[in-house]
């Protein structure tokens, strides 16, 4: 059974910027650049039957062209971090077309994440990382100017089983109407 998720490639002349903060965190488990992605809706191990009706149902997507805007570095975990990730200015075209994939996969059968949809970049896994090199880090590297590029299409990413960042293969490209 395959493992996907859809999401929006970073571009890579963004990825090697945000890449560029690696190894300035002792004991972060980094992701490779090639595998920067903002997700837009996590389908998870699913059957070769049902990946093919997302492909489909993917297709059927409508969506114009927007602006993205990567703005920030934080942390997921408050009391115990355990991702540091770019933050996404969310606006209501990318909501907008993560709704489109939720609803669409929705349509075909498949239950969607009920947690509050929040875009960002992952960088890293920080288990273990101590909350003064965290803290040091953060102020250090934290803030950077906005960061945006042009979204004009979205994939379908098939992952393997592991830990996490990846590798991730992208099956099948969606781009948008250009009219």
């Amino acid at each position: 059974m395959p493992r996907l998720f859809t999401g929006i490639k970073i571009p890579a002349d963004i990825a090697l910027l945000l890449a560029m903060k690696r190894g300035k965190l002792k004991g972060a488990r980094w992701v490779d650049k090639e595998n920067y992605h903002i997700t837009l809706s996590f389908l998870g191990d699913i059957s070769q039957a049902a990946a093919e009706e997302v492909i489909f149902s993917l297709g059927r997507i409508e969506h114009s062209s927007f602006r993205i805007c990567i703005n920030c570095l934080d942390v997921f975990g408050a009391k115990k971090p355990r991702t540091l990730y770019a933050g996404i200015r969310c606006d209501e075209e990318l909501l907008g077309l993560q709704r489109k994939h939720d609803h669409a996969m929705r349509q075909i059968g498949l239950e969607m994440q009920k947690r509050k949809y929040s875009p960002h970049v992952t960088l890293a896994r920080i288990k273990g990382v101590r909350r003064a090199d965290l803290c040091r880090f953060m102020g250090q590297w934290g803030e950077f100017g906005n960061l945006e590029f042009e979204v004009d299409s979205f994939a379908l990413f098939s992952a393997r089983d592991s830990i996490g960042g990846g590798p991730y293969l992208v099956e099948e490209n969606y781009y948008f109407d250009r009219a």
